[in-house]
């Protein structure tokens, strides 16, 4: 089988044939859709995620009620994978933020598999040390960056998942990932659209300078982009 037309998914993909053969018979497509919970913190993992479209964001929580979005995944990679390296339950809670479709397994088949290929594990190792530093450097985005350069960010890596030109994110959706009300989301948006970077109606963002809104994100976006690809570059 070809590995171009094995999955939508990336890292399904990028797998040698024989490590994918250890997967593919527990393999099944479910929908995604829009705001399901798919665990909470402190959960057992009993389900792992290859999403081919759609966002599923690890959220945490913090007094008050107020919550982040810490790390997206999407086409690129596994929600719940660290399972199979030994983590028993879920660190933060997960969600589906933009609808689409995955293919499921078992966690305890995918740990399985992982035991029985060193390749496997590695891979599931790097993709979590992605997921880790993705999120280090959205703590530290939060605290240090204006709304408007990390919605910039985030826009841009929405790009990077989202195989769809037009973004399908409502100032909500937005307000969740920057940890911010929904009144400073869509000032920031407005500045953008202004400055003819985006254009953004009825929930739904389209990015008509990359350029631009490059130079207008914070050096966040190019530097966990950077850490991703050095980090799966060999998976």
């Amino acid at each position: 089988m070809e590995s171009s037309v094995r999955s939508p998914n990336r890292l399904l993909t990028s797998l040698s044939s024989a490590d994918f053969e250890l997967l593919v018979l527990h393999l099944k497509t479910i929908k995604l859709v829009r705001a399901t919970v798919l665990f909470e913190a402190g959960d057992p993992i009993k389900r792992v995620y290859f999403p081919h479209s759609g966002i599923i964001s690890l959220v945490v929580g913090a007094k008050g009620g107020h919550t982040a979005d810490v790390a997206m995944t999407g086409c690129d990679g596994v929600v719940g994978g660290s399972f199979a390296l030994g983590a028993g339950f879920a660190l933060n809670k997960g969600i589906v933020r933009v609808s689409g479709e995955a293919s499921i397994i078992d966690a305890a088949r995918l740990r399985k598999a992982a035991a029985a290929s060193v390749a496997l594990r590695e891979t599931l190792f790097r993709y979590k040390q992605a997921m880790l530093a993705q999120a280090q450097q959205s703590v530290a985005c939060n605290a240090k960056h204006s709304i408007e350069a990390r919605l910039a960010r985030w826009l841009l890596h929405s790009r990077d998942l989202f195989v769809d030109g037009t973004l399908p994110l409502t100032q909500t959706f937005l307000g969740q990932i920057l940890g911010v009300q929904r009144t400073g989301v869509s000032l920031a948006a407005s500045n953008l659209q202004k400055a003819g970077l985006i254009k953004y109606a009825w929930g739904r963002i389209q990015i008509t300078d990359l350029k631009r809104l490059e130079r207008a994100a914070c050096e966040c976006y190019g530097k966990v982009k950077a850490d991703s690809d050095r980090l799966l570059k060999s998976s």
